[in-house]
């Protein structure tokens, strides 16, 4: 009788782990993606006024720790409305594949600051953040893998472009596509 209960239970954890495997990561904020959408149009507007490429990046580098500090409270919020686990496999897997890229953007802009080539960031920026969303979004909802290949276009178009368009495509990725996604993302997956 032990033998068929372990036996079954072994069975139970299978069926557990690749139930958990196959789920996606539903805790995307919308609401905190336009939130986070409203600040770096702000952040757009405060930098193409900046007189010097450090007050700029400073600028840029205050936007990242307020939608960081945005997008994790409004996470942990939907989670906590919608019954989440932040902890799961499916949550894991998403924060994972979402600050590998993250973290190389962050290395990199410490790299070309400290060279002086603060003008190909915003390129660098948008793309490696889209990188992130379409990993991320392997696991989550296909509004967020979309979000993620806009961004790595706009990157794209962005070191082909003049380099006075910098904060121009940072508005448009980081405000425009954000608040756009955001909205729906609120709208299809609730909040």
């Amino acid at each position: 009788m032990h033998a068929i209960r372990a036996h079954a239970e072994e069975h139970i954890r299978y069926i557990r782990d690749t139930m958990e495997r196959a789920s996606s990561f539903t805790a995307v904020p919308g609401l905190g993606g336009i939130l986070m959408g409203s600040t770096a149009l702000g952040a757009a507007a405060i930098a193409s006024r900046q007189p010097d490429p450090s007050r700029w990046l400073a600028v840029w580098l205050a936007e990242a720790v307020v939608a960081v500090a945005i997008g994790a409270l409004a996470m942990a919020r939907k989670a906590r409305r919608t019954r989440s686990d932040l902890f799961s496999g499916p949550a894991r897997r998403f924060l994972l594949t979402l600050t590998a890229p993250l973290g190389a953007g962050a290395v990199l802009t410490l790299v070309l600051a400290r060279s002086g080539q603060t003008a190909i960031l915003p390129g660098l920026w948008l793309l490696l953040y889209g990188t992130a969303v379409v990993s991320a979004g392997a696991t989550s909802v296909r509004p967020v893998l979309a979000m993620g290949a806009c961004f790595m276009l706009l990157g794209a178009a962005a070191f082909a472009s003049p380099s006075a368009w910098g904060d121009g495509y940072l508005a448009a990725g980081f405000g425009g596509i954000q608040i756009a996604f955001g909205a729906v993302i609120a709208r299809s997956h609730g909040g």
